[in-house]
């Protein structure tokens, strides 16, 4: 009997080798992790969009111009059409998946439309398009040295700056300077 060690609710942080465009220093938060694959959302890659253009697109619209202004973050390479929000409190939405008793990624309408009019959760990520692993890939590439991992701080999801999340995702860890890593995995 094996046992599954789940990496849901924790950041995955691209090792400075990542050779895949989608994914070079970034920072991922695992969403869900099980033996069946795993999906997450990066949380450093901004998009060309504004959470107004995104409304727009649903024929929605707010009249506060910190909404409209909020950048809408490129999730992942699946699925760039399909929306996403990484939040806290967890809340109780249409379509929400609880992640832990504080974050919660949420796919209904109803939580953006509570967000145009000023009344969503207290912290809000907005996400286009996710990252999927299947079965045993995201273990392969842990063995590979593709990542690091570390829990997640709600801070760094929600408050320091886009452009700082990769390597202050690593300080986490303990790594002053993500260029001091090798770009190989050693065994004992």
């Amino acid at each position: 009997m094996s046992s599954f060690a789940s990496l849901s609710n924790q950041l995955l942080i691209a090792m400075p080798a990542m050779r895949d465009p989608n994914f070079a220093r970034g920072v991922t938060f695992v969403c869900q992790h099980n033996e069946d694959g795993a999906m997450g959302l990066l949380v450093n890659r901004l998009s060309e969009y504004r959470l107004g253009d995104v409304l727009a697109q649903m024929n929605l619209s707010s009249e506060l111009s910190e909404v409209n202004d909020a950048p809408v973050l490129i999730g992942g390479p699946v699925q760039p059409e399909r929306g996403f929000v990484l939040h806290a409190p967890a809340g109780s939405w249409e379509s929400s998946f609880r992640i832990s008793d504080r974050i919660s990624v949420t796919t209904s309408r109803d939580i953006l439309i509570a967000i145009a009019a000023g009344e969503g959760p207290e912290h809000a990520v907005v996400a286009l398009g996710y990252a999927g692993w299947s079965p045993g890939q995201l273990e392969q590439e842990l063995m590979e040295n593709s990542w690091l991992t570390v829990d997640v701080r709600e801070q760094l999801l929600f408050d320091t700056p886009l452009d700082a999340r990769w390597e202050a995702a690593a300080a986490l860890l303990g790594v002053s300077s993500m260029a001091q890593l090798t770009d190989y995995a050693g065994h004992a």
